[in-house]
């Protein structure tokens, strides 16, 4: 039986990466994973990571190169690339950018590509204002046909009340049931 083949997405929560790397690790022993990297999450060097040794540490983990274009993403969906896409960490703007239908970046653009399948999008949020300006879009994905979340909770309610991170912890057990059609309980922990 072959692995399914999974798209892996990250958005530009620096501060998450390390959580993200060992979710991928978790993950490449079940699945082959691809990484698609957003404008920021493939080219900015943080105080966090220089992004020459991330990019090659993930593709290493992943075996695959990562997709960090537009024009590299656009083929995902009419190549039916992925079984399912994961964004994890995905920031306030992307999920913006997915409520609205902007496509502008290789994130949103292999999203647009993959939701055309009608295959899960599991989405793992990682945003300062969750329970603010977010909250809507969050709202917008929960309504719609092939979006799924991981599991998320305040990471910081006294310092940052309206910020809210995915339990990178729970990915396996979302996507599992994303790719069944389910979105994994309770969502809010």
């Amino acid at each position: 039986m072959r692995k399914l083949d999974i798209g892996y997405a990250m958005c530009g929560s620096f501060c998450t990466f390390s959580k993200a790397i060992k979710t991928i690790q978790e993950l490449v022993s079940e699945y082959n994973i691809t990484p698609v990297f957003s404008d920021y999450a493939g080219s900015t060097d943080t105080r966090f990571y220089d992004i020459e040794k991330f990019t090659k540490q993930i593709e290493e983990i992943c075996g695959n190169k990562a997709i960090k274009t537009i024009k590299d993403a656009e083929p995902i969906g009419p190549q039916k690339m992925f079984d399912a896409l994961i964004v994890a960490p995905c920031t306030g703007n992307t999920l913006a950018k997915l409520s609205h239908g902007i496509t502008d970046t290789a994130v949103t653009m292999a999203v647009k590509a993959h939701i055309r399948n009608a295959r899960p999008v599991v989405i793992g949020i990682s945003t300062n204002d969750a329970l603010g300006a977010s909250a809507e879009n969050i709202g917008r994905l929960l309504a719609r046909r092939d979006y799924y979340f991981i599991p998320f909770s305040q990471d910081d309610p006294k310092n940052k009340p309206r910020s809210m991170v995915c339990n990178f912890e729970k990915t396996a057990e979302a996507l599992s049931n994303a790719l069944k059609g389910r979105q994994i309980q309770p969502i809010i922990s």
